[in-house]
């Protein structure tokens, strides 16, 4: 069964097939578990230096979340060719730059390409970027009629007119409330975002997307421990991140990952993967992304993995139902990022993304930095909503549901203006 990006109420409609007095929303209820120190190794080694943690114990927690989590990449893969498909440098009014590069990657015969959309801050050099992936193509994001429709597979929703896997017209906008494009420029950041379903369709199908152009002779799906989708998603972010090192527009040593939901998961990944970005934030992210595992808070790993098998790699399925086994939690995840800026963000109704879960994680993952001597989230006390802790590593819970709001992006733009920027 397939899901739309979700909401708190999907979610408590959805549970009652899975039972839902397997879900945990209680604070009481959940189980007690060790928190897994980030400085000590598999072996019990201490680890006590910024070297020590770059050269020992941060290699070792990347190779378990590659082997075991995520999946890792079977081989390199280059852009092959990149196109500008259009530009235009009176965009928005004349506020920004717009520029629609095509990427281009060919493998075995095989050809897959995705198109990233730039607003850049006009007049102003080598702008600094979020960059983050959309759910319904690049069109939903602004009325700018500019904006090219995708022609790649999309999840059917009625109320943004896409039928029989196909976006249109229709959708022009949807998403606009999702992205502070304007309050973005007026900060002189630019805004580049890609579609993800051009780089893997988001369904249980590994036929389609980027994967095929790496398999082996005869290979038809991802090995155990070889990339799901979220893996491949990062993947494309960080081939847009090579993109951005050719275009003389963008500070390539200032772009910020950024995504919500199942691509906060990805935007944390693709921080942990490549040290390139200035800073990652994860919005909503939850289980499998910045909420700890061993919680059993919310949506749990047996569950993410029984509705979405295509987005971890197989070696995952044997955590479900048994957290306890799990050599690792999220938090450590977070570490990967030190000593770069973090954002992690909550929201108070989405209890299925665990916002206690996030929380703590940047707290445990605030170890890490301390060592790089940053600050982070120095307490376990939780902030009460829309009162964000801004550090090295920054935290908030805001009121209101599972999704973006301009609250959201004031708040990383803030954190932006003073950590990366």
């Amino acid at each position: 069964m397939k899901l739309l990006p979700y909401s708190l109420s999907i979610f408590f409609f959805l549970s009652m097939f899975i039972g839902s007095s397997q879900t945990n929303y209680e604070e009481s209820k959940v189980p007690s578990f060790e928190v897994l120190d980030p400085l000590l190794t598999f072996s019990g080694y201490t680890i006590n230096s910024v070297k020590k943690w770059e050269k020992v114990r941060r290699p070792e927690l990347l190779r378990f979340f590659e082997n075991d989590i995520y999946g890792k990449l079977p081989k390199k893969l280059k852009i092959n060719s990149y196109a500008i498909l259009e530009e235009d440098n009176n965009a928005l009014n004349g506020k920004a730059k717009r520029k629609q590069v095509e990427l281009t990657f060919k493998k075995k015969g095989k050809t897959l390409s995705y198109t990233i959309l730039l607003y850049l801050p006009k007049n102003k050099v080598k702008a600094p970027i979020f960059l983050g992936y959309n759910f319904y193509g690049n069109h939903t994001i602004t009325e700018d009629k500019a904006v090219i429709i995708s022609s790649a597979w999309a999840n059917n929703n009625e109320s943004f007119g896409i039928e029989n896997n196909t976006l249109t017209e229709a959708s022009r906008g949807k998403r606009t409330h999702r992205w502070a494009v304007e309050k973005i420029l007026d900060a002189g950041y630019g805004l580049a975002t890609i579609y993800y379903g051009e780089v893997d369709p988001d369904k249980n199908d590994f036929s389609d997307g980027i994967h095929p152009l790496l398999y082996q002779h005869g290979q038809n799906q991802p090995k155990p421990a070889e990339w799901g989708s979220i893996a491949a998603w990062s993947w494309g972010m960080v081939r847009a991140l090579d993109y951005f090192e050719k275009d003389a527009d963008i500070d390539a040593s200032k772009v910020i990952a950024f995504g919500h939901s199942r691509l906060g998961k990805t935007s944390l990944w693709a921080g942990a993967t490549d040290e390139r970005f200035a800073g990652v934030i994860s919005n909503n992210s939850g289980c499998g992304g910045a909420a700890l595992s061993k919680r059993k808070f919310g949506e749990t790993i047996a569950v993410i993995n029984d509705r979405f098998p295509h987005w971890f790699c197989d070696n995952f399925n044997q955590y479900g139902d048994n957290e306890e086994a799990l050599p690792v939690d999220q938090h450590q995840l977070l570490a990967l990022i030190a000593p770069r800026p973090l954002y992690v963000a909550s929201a108070e109704e989405d209890q299925w993304a665990d916002p206690r879960g996030e929380f703590l994680s940047s707290h445990y993952a605030t170890q890490v930095y301390h060592l790089y001597g940053k600050k982070g989230i120095e307490t376990k006390e939780m902030p009460m909503p829309n009162e964000p802790i801004h550090n090295t590593v920054s935290y908030h819970i805001r009121t209101g549901k599972h999704d973006v709001t301009d609250y959201d992006w004031e708040n990383y733009i803030k954190w932006a203006n003073a950590f990366v920027k």
